[in-house]
């Protein structure tokens, strides 16, 4: 009669210390993240020093406009909401480096990362197709639009070749203002030795006013430089 096979018997392994212990858990202290790193704010400007022109807009321009036009409550005055920048590239749609080139160019000029704009719909007589990249644009608000506009008009503008001032005939009738530039290298962030191409671009001021002769007072008071 052949003999069973028996088998061997297993040792219980001795518990390690410190296993049955469960993992501590993450408290306040450790390795919990600084609630200023995980609280995400509006786009501030570079640096500690607040912007130029808003500090302006407080403290001058504000006042002056309420005595002008005869408001009594400062929320009356008319304020910048936002201005976003516009640069077509039609070339996109078959040279991908050229976007690039206008992306780096605009991101310089604005100090904000663009998006890239793409076609809505096709149409064949421009052999364009729907989805293809052919420009690129950015939105700028809070500090980053007080900055931007403050170079434009103190830096940028005086730059440009028999400039005589910017047309007065710009407003949409709701109150904002487009701007049409042909070169970006008025702007001194942009290295002439790098630049591919000459390119034009749109600047759309939109404000709170909602007629255009409350918004021309204020871009006049904010020093844009209208051609009389």
């Amino acid at each position: 009669m052949a003999k069973e096979a028996t088998k061997p018997i297993q040792k219980p392994q001795a518990a390690k210390p410190g296993a049955a212990k469960g993992q501590p858990k993450k408290g306040k202290g450790e390795g919990a993240p600084p609630a200023s790193a995980a609280a995400k704010g509006r786009p501030k400007g570079a640096g500690d020093v607040p912007a130029r022109l808003k500090e302006t807009f407080q403290k001058t321009v504000l006042p002056a406009i309420m005595k002008e036009r005869g408001f009594t409550n400062p929320f009356q005055v008319p304020r910048l909401e936002k201005i976003v920048i516009n640069m077509g590239v039609g070339e996109g749609r078959e040279n991908a480096k050229v976007l690039d080139f206008a992306t780096a160019d605009l991101k310089a000029i604005a100090g904000q990362r663009p998006i890239v704009t793409r076609a809505k719909k096709s149409i064949a007589n421009f052999k364009l197709r729907e989805g293809v990249p052919i420009g690129t644009k950015v939105t700028l608000r809070g500090a980053r639009m007080y900055e931007f506009l403050d170079r434009l008009i103190s830096i940028a503008l005086p730059r440009v070749r028999d400039f005589k001032g910017v047309p007065p005939k710009g407003f949409d009738g709701r109150g904002n203002y487009a701007l049409g530039l042909r070169e970006q290298v008025i702007f001194p962030e942009i290295v002439f030795d790098k630049v591919d191409k000459i390119r034009g671009m749109d600047i759309n001021i939109v404000t709170t006013a909602r007629t255009d002769e409350d918004a021309k007072i204020l871009l006049t008071h904010l020093g844009m430089p209208f051609r009389e």
